[in-house]
């Protein structure tokens, strides 16, 4: 018979999260509740305004809002998904444009 699951600490800080990972075996704990989690580490510097058609916008909101995300969020998951910037081996400094002037 399976032991039963311990429960999660509620842990308070990154350095006490750190210091359970470390020293807990993880494998008595249930991690079903767990979902995978996205980090944004790269600052955002750049802004897109664009105009889109109302149903179109209300359906990125309806979905973003399924996954519990903010809908710009979301859109910028969208593009990424679809461009693959850490592959995209084509887009150099030199290519990028910065206030409608090339940068190189």
């Amino acid at each position: 018979m399976k032991a039963k699951s311990k429960l999660m600490p509620s842990l308070t800080s990154d350095k006490e999260a750190k210091r359970f990972v470390e020293t807990a075996d993880l494998s008595n704990y249930d991690l079903s509740g767990f979902k995978p989690m996205h980090f944004e580490f790269e600052p955002k510097t750049a802004a897109l305004n664009m105009r889109l058609p109302q149903k179109l916008l209300a359906t990125l909101k309806v979905k973003a809002k399924a996954k519990g995300i903010p809908y710009s969020r979301y859109v910028r998951l969208l593009l990424e998904k679809d461009v693959d910037i850490n592959n995209n081996s084509k887009i150099t400094s030199s290519t990028v444009t910065h206030n409608r002037r090339k940068i190189t």
